[in-house]
Order: structure tokens, then sequence, then C-alpha cells
């Protein structure tokens, strides 16, 4: 499969790139808010279920790729539930989800939700976020596993 390059400039946008963001693993010390900026960024290897086969068998192989996520127009970032003291921590990404506020649009928040129930809910002004594959595929024997609840 070809590098990803997403732009997402509105909700139903977001949710493309959140697809392709279900499961990629997020190290803690990978992730930035530069506040004069107003940008949000994080480097992640995220998931390619384009590229898995839809099995269960031992041995079959999956792949994961390097990718950089960043957010434009942030007005400000909350963390709930994520122990921010140890950058070397690795947060499995769930799902990406927007809400705007009521008679603000395009203004809302965009929220990062992890496994374990930590949160990153970013403040925007609208929503501009780009997805980016960075380099060459690997391979993994692993492949994420959900409960049934989830």
């Amino acid at each position: 499969m070809p590098d990803l390059k997403l732009l997402a400039l509105d909700a139903e946008d977001l949710g493309v790139l959140a697809i392709q963001l279900q499961d990629a693993i997020v190290q803690m010390g990978e992730m930035a808010y530069v506040e004069r900026e107003k940008r949000f960024a994080l480097l992640c290897n995220r998931f390619d279920a384009a590229d898995a086969p839809q099995t269960k068998r031992r041995g079959v192989e999956f792949t994961r790729r390097r990718a950089g996520l960043r957010f434009e127009r942030v007005l400000g970032v909350k963390v709930s539930g994520i122990d921010r003291t140890n950058s070397k921590r690795f947060l499995v990404l769930l799902s990406v989800m927007y809400e705007s506020l009521v008679g603000q649009e395009p203004e809302g928040h965009i929220t990062l939700v992890f496994a374990g129930g930590g949160a990153i809910r970013l403040h925007v002004e609208c929503i501009e976020a780009e997805l980016k594959d960075l380099g060459a595929a690997w391979r993994t024997s692993r492949k994420p596993a959900h409960d049934q609840g989830e």
C-alpha cells in the first residue's frame, strides 16, 4: 500500500483519519503542544488495517507504519487519565472524535481516546489536521484485539 497523506478539514474527514489511526501506538515523549504556533503533533506507529488479512490464524504477518499526526489552530490542550511524568510510556490510540461548540462552529474539541481510559482533548478554532506516513512499513505478528464490549 502506498504511503498515506491525508488532510482533515471537517468532521467527516477527521473520521477517515480516525479509522487509519485506530490502534496506533504513541509514546508519551513523542507528543508536543507548541502553544505559540497553535499546533499539537505526535508520532505514532499505526496499524495498517487495510493491509491486514481478515484472519485469526497464527503465523500471519501484519503491517505497521511510522506516521506523523498534526493538528493546527489548537487553542489549548487538556490531558486526563494519563501519567505525563513517564515520557517512555506507550499508549494505544482507540479513537479520534470531534464535538463542535454549540453556537461557535467550527470551534470545538477534538478528543484522542486511549486504551485504559486516558484522553487528550484539543480545543480547536476549527478542524485542520494532517496524517502522513513517514517511512517504510514493517511486519509484525501482532494484530490488535478488542473485547466484544469495545
